[in-house]
Protein backbone atom coordinates (compact mmCIF):
# COMPACT_ATOMS: atom_id res chain seq x y z
CA UNK A 1 0.00 0.00 0.00
CA UNK A 2 1.31 3.40 -0.97
CA UNK A 3 1.94 5.80 1.88
CA UNK A 4 1.24 9.51 1.82
CA UNK A 5 4.05 11.97 2.24
CA UNK A 6 3.75 14.82 4.73
CA UNK A 7 2.49 17.26 2.13
CA UNK A 8 -0.34 14.99 1.09
CA UNK A 9 -1.19 14.27 4.75
CA UNK A 10 -1.63 17.98 5.47
CA UNK A 11 -3.89 18.36 2.44
CA UNK A 12 -6.11 15.49 3.64
CA UNK A 13 -6.30 16.82 7.20
CA UNK A 14 -7.20 20.32 6.06
CA UNK A 15 -9.87 18.95 3.73
CA UNK A 16 -11.46 16.93 6.52
CA UNK A 17 -11.47 20.01 8.74
CA UNK A 18 -13.26 22.07 6.12
CA UNK A 19 -15.84 19.31 5.63
CA UNK A 20 -16.49 19.13 9.41
CA UNK A 21 -16.84 22.90 9.58
CA UNK A 22 -19.39 22.87 6.76
CA UNK A 23 -21.38 20.10 8.44
CA UNK A 24 -21.39 22.06 11.71
CA UNK A 25 -22.71 25.17 9.99
CA UNK A 26 -25.45 23.14 8.35
CA UNK A 27 -26.74 21.89 11.72
CA UNK A 28 -26.50 25.15 13.63
CA UNK A 29 -29.98 26.48 12.58
CA UNK A 30 -31.69 23.39 13.90
CA UNK A 31 -29.91 23.88 17.21
CA UNK A 32 -31.60 27.25 17.62
CA UNK A 33 -35.08 25.66 17.79
CA UNK A 34 -36.83 25.09 21.14
CA UNK A 35 -36.22 21.81 22.85
CA UNK A 36 -39.23 19.53 23.03
CA UNK A 37 -41.31 20.35 26.10
CA UNK A 38 -40.42 17.62 28.55
CA UNK A 39 -41.72 19.47 31.61
CA UNK A 40 -44.54 17.78 33.48
CA UNK A 41 -47.78 19.73 33.64
CA UNK A 42 -48.99 17.79 36.67
CA UNK A 43 -46.89 17.81 39.78
CA UNK A 44 -47.11 15.75 42.95
CA UNK A 45 -49.65 16.96 45.48
CA UNK A 46 -47.00 18.01 47.98
CA UNK A 47 -45.06 20.06 45.33
CA UNK A 48 -41.90 19.72 47.45
CA UNK A 49 -39.72 18.96 44.42
CA UNK A 50 -40.45 22.27 42.69
CA UNK A 51 -37.43 24.56 42.98
CA UNK A 52 -39.03 27.85 43.91
CA UNK A 53 -38.67 30.63 46.44
CA UNK A 54 -39.96 30.91 49.98
CA UNK A 55 -43.59 29.96 50.31
CA UNK A 56 -46.06 32.56 51.51
CA UNK A 57 -49.84 32.89 51.76
CA UNK A 58 -52.18 35.80 51.11
CA UNK A 59 -55.68 34.95 52.34
CA UNK A 60 -58.58 37.29 51.52
CA UNK A 61 -61.98 36.62 53.14
CA UNK A 62 -65.07 38.24 51.62
CA UNK A 63 -68.03 37.84 53.98
CA UNK A 64 -71.48 37.02 52.59
CA UNK A 65 -70.49 36.71 48.93
CA UNK A 66 -72.50 33.85 47.42
CA UNK A 67 -70.56 31.75 44.95
CA UNK A 68 -73.50 31.73 42.56
CA UNK A 69 -73.58 35.53 42.69
CA UNK A 70 -69.92 35.61 41.66
CA UNK A 71 -70.51 33.15 38.80
CA UNK A 72 -73.42 35.31 37.64
CA UNK A 73 -71.59 38.65 37.87
CA UNK A 74 -68.14 37.38 36.82
CA UNK A 75 -66.30 40.33 38.35
CA UNK A 76 -63.28 41.36 36.30
CA UNK A 77 -60.42 40.77 38.75
CA UNK A 78 -61.78 37.61 40.35
CA UNK A 79 -62.22 36.19 36.85
CA UNK A 80 -58.62 37.10 35.96
CA UNK A 81 -57.30 35.45 39.12
CA UNK A 82 -59.33 32.32 38.35
CA UNK A 83 -57.37 31.80 35.12
CA UNK A 84 -54.43 30.57 37.18
CA UNK A 85 -56.37 28.87 39.94
CA UNK A 86 -58.15 25.84 41.15
CA UNK A 87 -61.50 27.32 42.08
CA UNK A 88 -65.20 26.75 42.64
CA UNK A 89 -68.28 28.92 42.68
CA UNK A 90 -70.20 25.97 44.13
CA UNK A 91 -68.15 25.84 47.33
CA UNK A 92 -69.66 24.91 50.67
CA UNK A 93 -69.10 26.79 53.90
CA UNK A 94 -70.56 23.74 55.69
CA UNK A 95 -72.43 20.79 54.17
CA UNK A 96 -73.69 19.49 57.50
CA UNK A 97 -76.72 20.65 59.47
CA UNK A 98 -74.71 23.15 61.50
CA UNK A 99 -75.96 26.70 61.96
CA UNK A 100 -74.44 29.11 59.42
CA UNK A 101 -73.37 32.48 60.79
CA UNK A 102 -70.46 34.78 60.04
CA UNK A 103 -68.64 33.43 63.08
CA UNK A 104 -69.26 29.80 62.12
CA UNK A 105 -68.08 30.50 58.57
CA UNK A 106 -64.90 32.17 59.79
CA UNK A 107 -64.25 29.31 62.20
CA UNK A 108 -64.60 26.65 59.51
CA UNK A 109 -62.18 28.43 57.20
CA UNK A 110 -59.55 29.18 59.86
CA UNK A 111 -59.63 26.03 62.02
CA UNK A 112 -60.13 23.39 59.33
CA UNK A 113 -62.87 21.65 61.31
CA UNK A 114 -66.66 21.93 61.23
CA UNK A 115 -69.05 23.23 63.85
CA UNK A 116 -69.51 19.90 65.57
CA UNK A 117 -65.92 20.27 66.74
CA UNK A 118 -65.21 23.98 67.18
CA UNK A 119 -68.76 24.53 68.64
CA UNK A 120 -69.13 28.02 67.16
CA UNK A 121 -72.68 28.78 66.06
CA UNK A 122 -73.55 32.27 67.31
CA UNK A 123 -71.83 35.55 66.48
CA UNK A 124 -70.83 35.80 70.16
CA UNK A 125 -68.57 32.72 69.93
CA UNK A 126 -70.26 31.39 73.08
CA UNK A 127 -69.25 27.80 73.88
CA UNK A 128 -66.41 27.70 71.36
CA UNK A 129 -63.67 25.09 71.62
CA UNK A 130 -60.72 26.80 69.99
CA UNK A 131 -58.37 25.22 72.50
CA UNK A 132 -58.90 21.75 71.04
CA UNK A 133 -59.24 23.09 67.51
CA UNK A 134 -57.09 26.22 67.18
CA UNK A 135 -56.89 28.46 64.14
CA UNK A 136 -54.11 28.52 61.58
CA UNK A 137 -52.52 31.52 63.36
CA UNK A 138 -51.98 29.35 66.43
CA UNK A 139 -50.89 26.31 64.41
CA UNK A 140 -48.30 28.29 62.44
CA UNK A 141 -46.94 29.92 65.57
CA UNK A 142 -46.50 26.51 67.19
CA UNK A 143 -44.89 25.05 64.05
CA UNK A 144 -42.39 27.87 63.69
CA UNK A 145 -42.28 30.81 66.13
CA UNK A 146 -40.35 32.81 63.53
CA UNK A 147 -43.30 32.86 61.16
CA UNK A 148 -44.69 36.37 60.82
CA UNK A 149 -48.50 36.22 60.53
CA UNK A 150 -50.74 39.24 59.97
CA UNK A 151 -54.49 39.70 60.42
CA UNK A 152 -56.12 42.83 59.05
CA UNK A 153 -59.86 42.77 59.67
CA UNK A 154 -62.89 45.00 59.66
CA UNK A 155 -64.79 42.84 62.18
CA UNK A 156 -63.56 43.09 65.76
CA UNK A 157 -64.92 39.63 66.54
CA UNK A 158 -62.67 38.09 63.91
CA UNK A 159 -59.44 39.40 65.39
CA UNK A 160 -60.54 39.06 69.00
CA UNK A 161 -61.54 35.41 68.76
CA UNK A 162 -59.69 33.88 65.82
CA UNK A 163 -56.46 35.86 65.36
CA UNK A 164 -55.29 35.81 68.97
CA UNK A 165 -51.91 34.32 68.02
CA UNK A 166 -51.29 36.44 64.93
CA UNK A 167 -47.96 38.25 65.10
CA UNK A 168 -49.70 41.50 64.30
CA UNK A 169 -53.37 42.47 64.20
CA UNK A 170 -55.19 45.51 62.90
CA UNK A 171 -58.91 46.10 63.31
CA UNK A 172 -60.12 48.84 60.99
CA UNK A 173 -63.46 50.52 60.39
CA UNK A 174 -63.99 50.03 56.63
CA UNK A 175 -63.16 47.59 53.90
CA UNK A 176 -61.32 50.40 52.11
CA UNK A 177 -59.04 50.80 55.12
CA UNK A 178 -58.42 47.02 55.15
CA UNK A 179 -57.45 47.17 51.48
CA UNK A 180 -55.07 50.08 52.05
CA UNK A 181 -53.46 48.34 55.03
CA UNK A 182 -52.95 45.16 53.00
CA UNK A 183 -51.28 47.14 50.22
CA UNK A 184 -49.01 48.86 52.76
CA UNK A 185 -48.08 45.48 54.22
CA UNK A 186 -47.27 44.02 50.81
CA UNK A 187 -45.31 47.10 49.78
CA UNK A 188 -43.06 47.53 52.78
CA UNK A 189 -42.91 44.34 54.85
CA UNK A 190 -42.26 40.63 54.72
CA UNK A 191 -44.85 38.25 56.18
CA UNK A 192 -45.41 34.52 55.84
CA UNK A 193 -49.21 34.67 56.17
CA UNK A 194 -51.37 37.72 55.53
CA UNK A 195 -55.11 37.51 56.18
CA UNK A 196 -57.53 40.25 55.15
CA UNK A 197 -61.21 40.15 56.16
CA UNK A 198 -63.87 42.25 54.39
CA UNK A 199 -67.49 42.65 55.48
CA UNK A 200 -69.29 45.18 53.25
CA UNK A 201 -71.06 42.64 50.99
CA UNK A 202 -72.47 40.89 54.05
CA UNK A 203 -73.82 44.19 55.37
CA UNK A 204 -75.64 44.92 52.11
CA UNK A 205 -76.89 41.35 51.73
CA UNK A 206 -78.24 41.17 55.27
CA UNK A 207 -80.00 44.51 54.82
CA UNK A 208 -81.57 44.04 51.39
CA UNK A 209 -81.01 40.47 50.24
CA UNK A 210 -78.22 38.41 48.73
CA UNK A 211 -79.74 38.35 45.25
CA UNK A 212 -77.94 39.76 42.25
CA UNK A 213 -81.04 41.91 41.74
CA UNK A 214 -80.03 43.85 44.87
CA UNK A 215 -77.91 46.61 43.36
CA UNK A 216 -76.37 47.56 46.70
CA UNK A 217 -75.18 43.97 47.16
CA UNK A 218 -73.75 43.68 43.67
CA UNK A 219 -72.12 47.11 43.98
CA UNK A 220 -70.39 45.95 47.16
CA UNK A 221 -69.10 42.83 45.36
CA UNK A 222 -67.88 44.97 42.45
CA UNK A 223 -66.06 47.30 44.85
CA UNK A 224 -64.42 44.34 46.58
CA UNK A 225 -63.38 43.02 43.18
CA UNK A 226 -61.66 46.35 42.54
CA UNK A 227 -59.83 45.99 45.87
CA UNK A 228 -58.69 42.52 44.83
CA UNK A 229 -57.27 44.00 41.62
CA UNK A 230 -55.39 46.64 43.63
CA UNK A 231 -54.03 44.05 46.07
CA UNK A 232 -52.95 41.62 43.34
CA UNK A 233 -51.16 44.39 41.44
CA UNK A 234 -49.26 45.35 44.60
CA UNK A 235 -48.39 41.72 45.27
CA UNK A 236 -46.91 41.30 41.79
CA UNK A 237 -45.04 44.59 42.13
CA UNK A 238 -43.01 43.34 45.09
CA UNK A 239 -39.27 43.51 44.22
CA UNK A 240 -38.79 39.86 45.11
CA UNK A 241 -42.11 38.55 43.78
CA UNK A 242 -40.41 36.49 41.08
CA UNK A 243 -38.29 34.82 43.77
CA UNK A 244 -41.23 34.22 46.13
CA UNK A 245 -43.85 31.51 45.89
CA UNK A 246 -47.28 32.83 46.87
CA UNK A 247 -50.49 30.91 47.38
CA UNK A 248 -53.34 33.40 47.19
CA UNK A 249 -56.63 32.23 48.70
CA UNK A 250 -59.76 34.27 48.02
CA UNK A 251 -62.93 32.93 49.62
CA UNK A 252 -66.24 33.92 51.14
CA UNK A 253 -67.17 32.80 54.63
CA UNK A 254 -70.78 31.97 53.68
CA UNK A 255 -73.60 32.85 51.31
CA UNK A 256 -77.01 34.24 52.16
CA UNK A 257 -80.74 33.75 51.73
CA UNK A 258 -81.65 33.77 48.03
CA UNK A 259 -83.89 32.02 45.54
CA UNK A 260 -82.46 28.59 44.84
CA UNK A 261 -81.24 27.92 41.33
CA UNK A 262 -83.32 25.61 39.10
CA UNK A 263 -82.56 21.98 39.90
CA UNK A 264 -81.02 22.84 43.27
CA UNK A 265 -83.86 21.94 45.63
CA UNK A 266 -82.94 18.25 45.57
CA UNK A 267 -79.22 18.80 46.09
CA UNK A 268 -79.07 18.99 49.88
CA UNK A 269 -76.44 21.47 51.04
CA UNK A 270 -75.71 22.38 47.42
CA UNK A 271 -79.23 23.73 47.20
CA UNK A 272 -78.89 25.95 50.28
CA UNK A 273 -77.75 29.44 49.19
CA UNK A 274 -76.71 30.30 52.75
CA UNK A 275 -73.98 27.62 52.51
CA UNK A 276 -72.89 28.51 48.98
CA UNK A 277 -69.52 30.25 48.88
CA UNK A 278 -66.67 30.59 46.42
CA UNK A 279 -63.06 29.54 47.00
CA UNK A 280 -60.01 30.27 44.84
CA UNK A 281 -56.44 28.98 45.19
CA UNK A 282 -54.17 31.10 42.97
CA UNK A 283 -50.55 30.96 41.94
CA UNK A 284 -49.19 32.38 38.65
CA UNK A 285 -47.95 28.90 37.72
CA UNK A 286 -51.28 27.12 38.30
CA UNK A 287 -53.41 25.81 35.46
CA UNK A 288 -57.11 26.64 35.37
CA UNK A 289 -59.08 24.04 37.33
CA UNK A 290 -62.79 24.86 37.75
CA UNK A 291 -64.73 22.60 40.12
CA UNK A 292 -68.51 22.30 39.87
CA UNK A 293 -71.19 20.63 41.95
CA UNK A 294 -72.60 17.36 40.60
CA UNK A 295 -75.73 17.36 38.46
CA UNK A 296 -78.91 16.60 40.40
CA UNK A 297 -79.61 13.54 38.24
CA UNK A 298 -76.14 12.08 38.70
CA UNK A 299 -76.78 10.78 42.22
CA UNK A 300 -77.89 7.14 42.16
CA UNK A 301 -80.71 5.80 44.29
CA UNK A 302 -79.01 2.92 46.09
CA UNK A 303 -80.10 0.31 48.58
CA UNK A 304 -82.35 -2.67 49.22
CA UNK A 305 -86.08 -2.94 48.85
CA UNK A 306 -88.77 -5.63 49.24
CA UNK A 307 -89.88 -7.09 45.94
CA UNK A 308 -93.56 -7.97 45.68
CA UNK A 309 -94.06 -10.33 42.77
CA UNK A 310 -97.35 -12.03 41.92
CA UNK A 311 -97.55 -15.07 39.67
CA UNK A 312 -100.24 -17.67 39.20
CA UNK A 313 -98.67 -19.77 41.97
CA UNK A 314 -97.23 -17.26 44.46
CA UNK A 315 -97.70 -13.69 45.61
CA UNK A 316 -95.43 -11.64 47.83
CA UNK A 317 -97.23 -9.41 50.33
CA UNK A 318 -96.76 -7.57 53.61
CA UNK A 319 -99.40 -6.56 56.18
CA UNK A 320 -99.70 -4.57 59.39
CA UNK A 321 -101.11 -6.06 62.57
CA UNK A 322 -102.45 -2.67 63.66
CA UNK A 323 -105.58 -2.42 61.51
CA UNK A 324 -106.30 1.17 62.60
CA UNK A 325 -103.43 2.46 60.45
CA UNK A 326 -104.76 3.46 57.05
CA UNK A 327 -108.24 4.40 58.30
CA UNK A 328 -108.82 8.09 57.56
CA UNK A 329 -112.37 8.53 58.93
CA UNK A 330 -114.30 11.67 58.13
CA UNK A 331 -112.12 14.24 59.87
CA UNK A 332 -108.44 15.04 60.08
CA UNK A 333 -105.73 15.68 57.50
CA UNK A 334 -103.16 13.18 56.23
CA UNK A 335 -100.33 12.65 53.75
CA UNK A 336 -99.36 9.20 52.42
CA UNK A 337 -96.36 8.54 50.17
CA UNK A 338 -94.13 5.78 48.84
CA UNK A 339 -91.58 5.01 46.12
CA UNK A 340 -92.06 2.26 43.57
CA UNK A 341 -90.24 0.60 40.68
CA UNK A 342 -92.51 -1.43 38.40
CA UNK A 343 -90.53 -4.19 36.67
CA UNK A 344 -93.51 -6.01 35.12
CA UNK A 345 -92.70 -7.39 31.67
CA UNK A 346 -96.20 -6.72 30.30
CA UNK A 347 -99.16 -4.43 31.09
CA UNK A 348 -101.24 -5.21 34.19
CA UNK A 349 -105.00 -4.90 34.14
CA UNK A 350 -106.45 -3.82 37.47
CA UNK A 351 -104.66 -5.86 40.13
CA UNK A 352 -104.53 -3.92 43.42
CA UNK A 353 -101.00 -3.61 44.77
CA UNK A 354 -101.29 -1.41 47.90
CA UNK A 355 -104.31 -0.56 49.98
CA UNK A 356 -106.70 -1.37 52.79
CA UNK A 357 -109.91 -3.33 52.19
CA UNK A 358 -111.18 -6.79 53.05
CA UNK A 359 -111.70 -7.82 49.43
CA UNK A 360 -108.30 -6.56 48.40
CA UNK A 361 -108.69 -6.85 44.64
CA UNK A 362 -112.18 -5.37 44.42
CA UNK A 363 -113.13 -1.75 43.98
CA UNK A 364 -116.65 -2.45 45.21
CA UNK A 365 -115.80 -3.24 48.82
CA UNK A 366 -115.33 -0.70 51.60
CA UNK A 367 -111.79 0.71 51.59
CA UNK A 368 -109.21 2.22 49.32
CA UNK A 369 -106.37 0.97 47.17
CA UNK A 370 -103.84 1.55 44.40
CA UNK A 371 -104.23 -0.60 41.29
CA UNK A 372 -102.62 -0.91 37.89
CA UNK A 373 -104.34 -0.06 34.65
CA UNK A 374 -102.18 -1.22 31.73
CA UNK A 375 -98.91 0.76 32.09
CA UNK A 376 -100.49 3.33 34.42
CA UNK A 377 -101.79 3.28 37.97
CA UNK A 378 -104.96 4.52 39.68
CA UNK A 379 -106.10 5.27 43.22
CA UNK A 380 -109.56 3.96 44.06
CA UNK A 381 -111.39 5.60 46.99
CA UNK A 382 -114.36 3.46 47.93
CA UNK A 383 -115.34 2.94 44.28
CA UNK A 384 -115.22 6.64 43.42
CA UNK A 385 -113.30 8.79 42.81
CA UNK A 386 -110.61 6.81 41.01
CA UNK A 387 -108.00 9.27 39.71
CA UNK A 388 -105.19 8.12 37.45
CA UNK A 389 -101.57 8.82 38.24
CA UNK A 390 -99.85 8.22 34.89
CA UNK A 391 -97.40 5.71 33.48
CA UNK A 392 -95.21 3.78 35.92
CA UNK A 393 -94.46 0.49 34.11
CA UNK A 394 -91.03 1.50 32.84
CA UNK A 395 -88.48 0.02 35.26
CA UNK A 396 -87.79 3.50 36.67
CA UNK A 397 -88.32 4.61 40.25
CA UNK A 398 -91.38 6.78 40.81
CA UNK A 399 -92.58 8.79 43.80
CA UNK A 400 -96.32 8.49 44.54
CA UNK A 401 -98.40 10.30 47.17
CA UNK A 402 -101.84 11.46 48.12
CA UNK A 403 -103.09 13.88 50.71
CA UNK A 404 -106.42 14.39 52.48
CA UNK A 405 -107.20 17.92 53.54
CA UNK A 406 -110.04 20.25 54.44
CA UNK A 407 -110.67 23.48 52.60
CA UNK A 408 -113.54 25.81 53.51
CA UNK A 409 -115.24 23.02 55.42
CA UNK A 410 -115.03 20.46 52.61
CA UNK A 411 -112.74 17.42 52.69
CA UNK A 412 -110.67 16.70 49.57
CA UNK A 413 -108.28 14.13 48.15
CA UNK A 414 -105.37 14.99 45.80
CA UNK A 415 -103.00 12.59 44.02
CA UNK A 416 -99.36 13.31 43.12
CA UNK A 417 -96.83 11.49 40.94
CA UNK A 418 -93.15 12.42 40.84
CA UNK A 419 -93.80 15.79 42.45
CA UNK A 420 -96.62 16.70 40.05
CA UNK A 421 -100.24 17.08 41.14
CA UNK A 422 -102.22 14.71 38.91
CA UNK A 423 -105.77 15.66 39.88
CA UNK A 424 -107.92 18.56 40.81
CA UNK A 425 -109.03 18.51 44.44
CA UNK A 426 -111.48 15.58 44.63
CA UNK A 427 -114.41 15.92 47.03
CA UNK A 428 -114.53 13.04 49.53
CA UNK A 429 -116.59 14.87 52.12
CA UNK A 430 -119.15 12.08 52.40
CA UNK A 431 -116.70 9.19 52.08
CA UNK A 432 -115.83 7.09 55.11
CA UNK A 433 -113.77 4.13 53.88
CA UNK A 434 -112.74 2.84 57.32
CA UNK A 435 -112.57 -0.94 57.72
CA UNK A 436 -110.95 -3.60 59.87
CA UNK A 437 -108.69 -5.07 57.17
CA UNK A 438 -104.90 -4.75 57.42
CA UNK A 439 -102.96 -2.20 55.41
CA UNK A 440 -101.29 -4.32 52.77
CA UNK A 441 -98.55 -4.11 50.12
CA UNK A 442 -98.46 -6.67 47.30
CA UNK A 443 -101.04 -8.10 44.90
CA UNK A 444 -103.10 -11.27 45.11
CA UNK A 445 -102.26 -14.39 43.16
CA UNK A 446 -102.46 -13.64 39.47
CA UNK A 447 -105.66 -15.00 37.94
CA UNK A 448 -104.20 -14.66 34.46
CA UNK A 449 -101.20 -13.24 32.61
CA UNK A 450 -102.59 -9.69 32.81
CA UNK A 451 -102.21 -9.73 36.62
CA UNK A 452 -98.54 -10.74 36.79
CA UNK A 453 -97.11 -7.95 38.95
CA UNK A 454 -93.46 -7.36 39.79
CA UNK A 455 -92.75 -4.28 41.91
CA UNK A 456 -90.38 -2.94 44.54
CA UNK A 457 -92.07 -0.63 47.05
CA UNK A 458 -90.20 1.18 49.81
CA UNK A 459 -89.97 4.38 51.84
CA UNK A 460 -93.66 4.17 52.72
CA UNK A 461 -94.72 6.99 55.07
CA UNK A 462 -97.97 8.19 56.61
CA UNK A 463 -98.26 11.63 58.26
CA UNK A 464 -101.03 13.14 60.38
CA UNK A 465 -100.78 16.41 58.47
CA UNK A 466 -101.61 17.55 54.97
CA UNK A 467 -98.53 19.08 53.40
CA UNK A 468 -99.00 21.99 51.05
CA UNK A 469 -98.75 21.17 47.36
CA UNK A 470 -95.26 22.66 47.20
CA UNK A 471 -94.09 20.86 50.33
CA UNK A 472 -95.46 17.56 49.10
CA UNK A 473 -93.91 17.96 45.65
CA UNK A 474 -90.51 18.39 47.27
CA UNK A 475 -90.74 15.92 50.15
CA UNK A 476 -92.25 12.99 48.26
CA UNK A 477 -89.20 12.79 46.01
CA UNK A 478 -86.71 12.84 48.87
CA UNK A 479 -85.54 9.91 50.95
CA UNK A 480 -87.08 10.50 54.34
CA UNK A 481 -84.76 11.11 57.31
CA UNK A 482 -85.20 12.31 60.86
CA UNK A 483 -84.22 15.78 59.63
CA UNK A 484 -87.42 16.05 57.60
CA UNK A 485 -89.50 18.99 58.89
CA UNK A 486 -92.56 16.70 59.15
CA UNK A 487 -90.77 13.88 60.96
CA UNK A 488 -92.70 14.60 64.16
CA UNK A 489 -95.98 14.14 62.28
CA UNK A 490 -95.30 10.55 61.28
CA UNK A 491 -97.91 7.89 62.05
CA UNK A 492 -95.64 5.30 60.49
CA UNK A 493 -92.52 5.12 58.33
CA UNK A 494 -91.29 1.96 56.63
CA UNK A 495 -88.04 2.56 54.68
CA UNK A 496 -87.75 -1.11 53.68
CA UNK A 497 -83.96 -1.12 53.71
CA UNK A 498 -83.64 -4.58 55.24
CA UNK A 499 -81.52 -6.99 53.18
CA UNK A 500 -83.25 -10.07 54.60
CA UNK A 501 -85.87 -11.26 57.10
CA UNK A 502 -89.65 -11.12 57.23
CA UNK A 503 -90.06 -7.65 58.74
CA UNK A 504 -90.26 -4.15 57.28
CA UNK A 505 -89.43 -2.08 60.34
CA UNK A 506 -91.41 0.99 61.36
CA UNK A 507 -88.80 3.72 61.92
CA UNK A 508 -91.30 6.27 63.18
CA UNK A 509 -90.80 4.84 66.66
CA UNK A 510 -94.41 3.62 66.83
CA UNK A 511 -93.44 -0.05 66.50
CA UNK A 512 -95.99 -1.00 63.83
CA UNK A 513 -93.88 -3.24 61.62
CA UNK A 514 -95.00 -4.81 58.36
CA UNK A 515 -94.73 -8.60 58.31
CA UNK A 516 -93.90 -10.13 54.95
CA UNK A 517 -94.86 -13.58 53.70
CA UNK A 518 -92.38 -16.11 52.34
CA UNK A 519 -92.82 -14.96 48.74
CA UNK A 520 -91.34 -11.52 49.37
CA UNK A 521 -87.70 -11.25 48.31
CA UNK A 522 -85.17 -8.49 48.93
CA UNK A 523 -83.74 -6.72 45.91
CA UNK A 524 -80.60 -4.65 45.78
CA UNK A 525 -80.55 -1.72 43.37
CA UNK A 526 -78.45 1.21 42.19
CA UNK A 527 -80.50 3.30 39.79
CA UNK A 528 -80.61 6.79 38.38
CA UNK A 529 -84.08 8.28 38.38
CA UNK A 530 -85.26 11.83 37.75
CA UNK A 531 -88.21 11.12 40.05
CA UNK A 532 -86.30 10.43 43.27
CA UNK A 533 -83.92 12.69 45.18
CA UNK A 534 -81.65 10.24 46.99
CA UNK A 535 -79.60 11.08 50.02
CA UNK A 536 -76.37 12.76 48.98
CA UNK A 537 -73.27 11.12 50.36
CA UNK A 538 -70.47 12.99 52.09
CA UNK A 539 -68.22 12.10 49.15
CA UNK A 540 -70.56 13.99 46.81
CA UNK A 541 -70.08 17.16 48.85
CA UNK A 542 -66.30 16.82 48.61
CA UNK A 543 -66.03 17.16 44.83
CA UNK A 544 -65.76 20.92 45.35
CA UNK A 545 -63.56 22.86 47.76
CA UNK A 546 -65.11 23.26 51.21
CA UNK A 547 -64.21 25.97 53.72
CA UNK A 548 -62.58 23.42 56.04
CA UNK A 549 -60.16 22.51 53.24
CA UNK A 550 -58.49 25.92 53.26
CA UNK A 551 -56.34 25.60 56.44
CA UNK A 552 -55.30 22.08 55.41
CA UNK A 553 -54.17 23.37 52.01
CA UNK A 554 -52.27 26.23 53.65
CA UNK A 555 -50.45 23.86 56.00
CA UNK A 556 -49.44 21.72 53.06
CA UNK A 557 -48.27 24.76 51.12
CA UNK A 558 -46.14 25.90 54.07
CA UNK A 559 -44.62 22.47 54.50
CA UNK A 560 -46.40 21.75 57.78
CA UNK A 561 -47.59 18.17 58.26
CA UNK A 562 -50.75 18.03 60.41
CA UNK A 563 -50.83 15.13 62.85
CA UNK A 564 -53.81 12.84 63.37
CA UNK A 565 -54.64 14.42 66.72
CA UNK A 566 -55.42 17.71 64.99
CA UNK A 567 -58.55 15.92 63.68
CA UNK A 568 -58.85 18.17 60.66
CA UNK A 569 -61.88 17.77 58.41
CA UNK A 570 -60.26 19.31 55.34
CA UNK A 571 -58.50 17.74 52.38
CA UNK A 572 -55.57 18.77 50.19
CA UNK A 573 -56.36 19.45 46.55
CA UNK A 574 -53.88 18.47 43.85
CA UNK A 575 -52.55 21.58 42.14
CA UNK A 576 -51.88 21.45 38.40
CA UNK A 577 -49.07 23.57 37.03
CA UNK A 578 -48.60 25.17 33.61
CA UNK A 579 -45.35 25.00 31.67
CA UNK A 580 -42.98 27.11 33.78
CA UNK A 581 -41.70 28.97 30.69
CA UNK A 582 -45.14 30.44 30.08
CA UNK A 583 -45.37 32.26 33.41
Amino acid sequence: MKTLNKKHQLIVINSLGIICLLLLLMFLPSCNKDFPNTLRTEYPGDTTDIKEGKRKVLYLILDGVRGNAVSSLLPKNISLVARNSIYTYDGLSDYQANTITNAAGWANMTTGVNGEKHKITSESFTGSDLVSYPTLFTRLKAANPRYRTISIAVSTAFNTNLAIDATEKQTLTTDLAVKDALISELKTKDADLIVGQFHSAEVEGAANGYETTNTAYTAAITTLDGYIGNIMNELKARPNFIKENWLVVIASNKGGVAVTLPGSSDLGAYGDPTRNNFIIYYNPKFSTQPLSRPDANSFPYVGFGPRFQATTTSSGSATLNNTAIGNFGTTGEFTFMFKMRNDASSPNYYPAFLGKRANFNSVDGLGWGFLFGADDYQLDWGGSPRPGGGKVRDGVWHSIAFKIFTLSGTRYLALFTDGVKKTANLNINSKNVNNSAALRIGANLAGNDSELTNIIIKDVALFNVAMSDAELSTNMRKELTNLNPFFGNLIGWWPGNEASGNTIVDFSGKGNNFITNADVTRASFEDLSPNVSPLISTASYRVVINSVDIPTQIYQWMGIAPTANWKLDGKVWKLLYTDVRNN
